[in-house]
């Protein structure tokens, strides 16, 4: 197929299938007469890349599931580990995003004329002197060894 033809299928750009190779999610893809050609086991590398960006993974992590493991560590267990360390990022980015909305909400309920003087920033403003920051939470980002 085509790089057009592979586009179309998938409903994505040739652009876009030109950058996956070019970061390494695609492998170097066989040229006739200059023209890139897919077989057909690139839908199925794609859809797993679409996938993954669906459930939030950025293109490094993508590599990582698809290339940055020891060959003899299995699929399921790639994705199992990647897929743990996404669900931990996304409970604290939800936690942190019910800090913002509780720290909103209070803003709301707020009379305070100057908001220099309000007590929802002296609050946190006591809290930054503390070395804390209400509702932000810190994540960790490592991705696993290769």
């Amino acid at each position: 197929m085509t790089i057009g033809q592979v586009a179309h299928r998938l409903g994505v750009r040739p652009s876009a299938l030109r950058y996956y190779e070019r970061i390494g999610l695609l492998p170097p893809i066989e040229r006739v007469n200059g023209q890139r050609r897919y077989g057909p086991a690139i839908l199925s590398r794609l859809t797993v890349i679409d996938v993954a960006k669906q459930a939030g993974f950025t293109m490094r992590e993508i590599r990582v599931l698809l290339s940055g493991f020891s060959p003899s560590s299995p699929p399921p267990a790639r994705w199992r580990e990647l897929a743990a360390m996404k669900v931990r990022e996304i409970d604290a980015l939800l936690a942190r995003a019910a800090g913002m909305k509780r720290l909103l909400q209070e803003g709301l309920r707020c009379r305070c004329v100057r908001l220099e003087s309000c007590a929802l920033a002296v609050r946190h403003a006591g809290a930054q002197q503390d070395g804390r920051m209400p509702g932000t939470v810190r994540t960790s980002r490592r991705l696993p060894r290769r």
